[in-house]
Order: C-alpha cells, then sequence, then structure tokens
C-alpha cells in the first residue's frame, strides 16, 4: 500500500487584498491511498502538473490586474509538495 500526500499552499500580501492582516498561509493537506507504487507515481506527477498550471494561470491573472495596478503576481506565494510514501 502507497499513500499519496500532498500539501498546498498559498499567501496572500495584505495590499493585494482589502485585509489590512499579515501574509496568511492558507494550506491544505490530503491524504490517499494506492494499491501500488506505480499508481502513486502516476497520481503524483499527474497532481503536479496540474499545481503548476494552476499557479500559472493565477499569476496570469495578476499580471493583467497589475496592469491595471491593481494587483502585482509578486503579492502571491504559492508553494506545494507531492510525495509518495510506502505504508
Amino acid at each position: 500500500m502507497w499513500v499519496l500526500m500532498y500539501v498546498f499552499s498559498y499567501s496572500v500580501n495584505p495590499a493585494a487584498t482589502d485585509d489590512r492582516a499579515e501574509w496568511r498561509l492558507l494550506p491544505t493537506v490530503v491524504f490517499q491511498e494506492f494499491t501500488n507504487e506505480e499508481r502513486c507515481m502516476s497520481a503524483k506527477a499527474k497532481l503536479e502538473a496540474s499545481f503548476k498550471e494552476a499557479g500559472a494561470q493565477l499569476k496570469a491573472g495578476l499580471q493583467d490586474l497589475k496592469s491595471t495596478g491593481q494587483a502585482d503576481p509578486k503579492q502571491l506565494i504559492i508553494a506545494y509538495n507531492v510525495e509518495c510514501l510506502p505504508k
């Protein structure tokens, strides 16, 4: 048995929102069981590609807002880690 674990988090600079609180980390942690390593590694590869694509799209949207002076991609930090672990 293998376990796919991923952590996805992002932080938003308060300058990018109406909330003037400090940078805040919003993590998500998920565990998924797989019957073998091959299936786990396949899911890991797809998940990593999805995270990269989502991050790129989000930063591109912020880049559009930057042109109007409303936001900047530097105001967002996206981090993730995906691991397959034997159970």
